[in-house]
């Protein structure tokens, strides 16, 4: 490829939602650009009118603004672009790179019929590649590629190497359908051409098309793009990811407590590595991604690994990113936003404690102590831990509290000192106050609650329940 500035391309089909397959080369194509300054840019490709829908592209959409993978310029529809792409064919034809091709479906079957018949290959041979225009007959017909017939056909990859086909083994691909349409194999390659990509970065699912791709690059004179076919992703038993596996949906992962940065981090570990790095920025992966980190072998889905990074990624991340990521995490499973007031709450909050939580519901569970409102309904758990003696206890505790300067250390030491001159483990005075401050049996710390509710919040709770 040229020294031109770099250009690369997602583009889906819009039958569904967007797949983590999906997701991890979009992820890929979106870091080998903006690291280099380029361009990143989306194209539905929609030719399928029968599967299509607008609900499929908006998905396709959605996923990709969650997880923060900004295209460049408007998505573009492959369908509406067809005229051109027919144009192109119609070039080719014109230049002899192409032929009209009056062989009927039933023909072609036939052919296939006996050549399976007697063992022999079933790669159609149009007798009409060859025939003047002057003997042609007024009947439908497809137009065909010219591809070369002996020699080889190679594409330098750069994950794969060097690939190479032999010329005999491909025929005369269809271009145009007898109806005028062109067909997808054409038009991906018309579009990128138009579109300036200067990079396909995609699945190797499509390394075969790659060879057929390059004759028409080829036919045209137009510069073939780098190619570099990413590994697929398997599921945890090494077979090819499907829904068995679980979640395919990147919107289903948003709806599971995923946070965009946790999703980006594990995305960009699959398939690629950077020495041993696990859990990176994105800053970092935008520095580090470069093609001769993608290996060869196909990356297998791992829900463990993925927790973890996603709770790496949480613990890393701003009060600011942190309630985006909890208000999209509500969005995504059907509740109610956070209110402006408890927005701030969660944010200064999160701002003063240390959290190593896997997902974003876990941290919001966490986070109930600023987020419900008292007085707590309690369940059968914590209702034990508040029985007669844990309040009279508590009661106790309260003055000293008030009096108290409110910082963690100040804090801590009055409690502990209480504790030992009522003659109790810390924890058996930690469960009780944990319900009182929080209305639960679980919770963070009982100092970081004070530090974080501040002194009148905390003694207004610890009346309640004395009262």
């Amino acid at each position: 490829m040229s020294d031109a500035p770099v250009v690369t391309r997602f583009a889906p089909s819009p039958t569904g939602y967007l797949h983590i397959g999906g997701a991890r080369t979009a992820l890929f194509n979106w870091l080998y650009a903006r690291a280099r300054g380029g361009k990143f840019v989306l194209r539905i490709e929609d030719t399928d009118r029968a599967r299509y829908t607008s609900e499929a592209t908006q998905a396709i959409l959605d996923g990709l603004t969650w997880l923060g993978l900004d295209w460049d310029g408007d998505a573009v529809s492959q369908f509406e672009s067809a005229d051109r792409h027919a144009a192109v064919a119609h070039e080719m034809l014109a230049s002899g790179a192409a032929y009209k091709c009056y062989s009927t479906q039933e023909e072609i079957e036939s052919f296939r019929e006996d050549a399976r018949a007697k063992n022999t290959s079933t790669l159609f041979r149009s007798p009409w590649r060859d025939v003047a225009e002057s003997d042609h007959p007024d009947l439908p017909y497809v137009v065909r590629l010219k591809a070369p017939q002996e020699g080889e056909i190679s594409i330098n990859d750069q994950v794969q190497g060097n690939v190479t086909w032999q010329a005999e083994a491909l025929d005369d691909m269809v271009l145009l359908r007898s109806d005028g349409s062109p067909v997808y194999m054409l038009a991906v390659v018309v579009d990128d051409h138009d579109m300036g990509v200067t990079h396909v970065i995609r699945g190797d699912d499509h390394l075969a098309n790659a060879a057929r791709q390059s004759m028409i690059y080829r036919a045209m004179g137009w510069e073939l793009p780098t190619f570099a076919h990413i590994p697929l992703i398997h599921g945890p038993d090494g077979k090819k990811l499907s829904k068995r596996h679980g979640a395919l949906g990147v919107m289903e992962y948003a709806g599971m407590g995923y946070t965009p940065a946790g999703m980006r981090n594990y995305l960009a570990r699959l398939g690629w590595s950077h020495g041993d790095d696990e859990v990176f920025t994105t800053a970092q992966a935008l520095d580090w991604f470069d093609f001769d980190g993608i290996g060869k072998a196909p990356a297998r889905l791992d829900f463990k690994k993925m927790e973890n990074i996603n709770r790496h990624q949480i613990g890393m991340s701003d009060s600011e990113t942190m309630l985006e990521d909890v208000q999209n995490y509500l969005r995504a499973t059907g509740e109610p936003a956070l209110t402006s007031d408890k927005g701030k709450a969660f944010a200064d909050a999160f701002g003063q404690m240390d959290v190593a939580d896997k997902t974003v519901g876990a941290l919001l569970d966490k986070f109930a102590f600023v987020l419900d409102e008292p007085p707590f309904t309690h369940d059968e758990k914590a209702e034990k831990l508040l029985d007669p003696v844990s309040r009279s206890i508590l009661n106790q505790l309260t003055p000293q509290l008030q009096t108290v300067s409110w910082n963690r250390e100040a804090l801590e030491q009055t409690v502990m000192e209480f504790a030992e001159a009522q003659d109790l483990k810390f924890g058996k005075l930690a469960g009780p106050m944990r319900v009182v401050l929080s209305g639960r049996a679980t919770s963070p710390s009982v100092f970081d609650m004070m530090m974080v509710i501040g002194r009148d919040e905390t003694l207004n709770r610890l009346a309640a329940v004395a009262a």
